[in-house]
């Protein structure tokens, strides 16, 4: 199976924040842009994977800045690590300023798809080549990532957390 850069999986979801979207104090709410992220994230597992993509899991979210009303927000998803036949997405959302059009980071998320095959069953995906310097420190973060989800979980012993432990060594 061929490899792919994160590049082939960029997925750029731009939209503007409505009144329907927010909360009382005029902020778009949390599970809107969470709904936006999980359609952002599973175009780009699809692209990366070319087969039907099924969310496992939202591994991390952080809304580090609130979306007033009327922001025009930006979703930028590629996959950051594949395995065999799951798919790590990394999300950066940005807001824009309405007079400068400048670009301020928002929030960021951390989603897991895994690619199925018409009835459901989960199937090999191409492996990922990380080019910049930022795509090969996300690349590497998810592998620990992953074995810490999997070690919470019980998918995993202690002992099978490789890159958890260099961290303390």
């Amino acid at each position: 199976m061929n490899s792919k850069t994160p590049n082939d999986s960029l997925t750029i979801v731009t939209d503007l924040v409505l009144p329907s979207e927010t909360n009382p104090i005029g902020n778009m709410f949390g599970g809107e842009l969470l709904a936006r992220m999980d359609r952002a994230a599973s175009i780009s597992a699809r692209r990366h994977s070319r087969r039907i993509v099924v969310t496992v899991s939202v591994n991390h979210v952080a809304f580090n800045k609130m979306i007033p009303l009327g922001s025009v927000v930006t979703v930028e998803a590629k996959v950051s690590r594949a395995f065999k036949t799951s798919m790590e997405i990394y999300m950066d959302v940005w807001i824009e300023d309405r007079e400068s059009g400048l670009r301020t980071r928002a929030n960021e998320a951390i989603y897991t798809f895994v690619a199925v095959d018409e009835m459901g069953t989960p199937v090999a995906v191409p492996r990922l080549t990380p080019e910049t310097k930022l795509e090969k420190e996300r690349f590497e973060a998810a592998l620990r990532r992953r074995q810490l989800s999997l070690l919470l979980a019980g998918k995993i012993k202690p002992d099978e957390a490789s890159e958890l432990r260099a961290l303390f060594n």
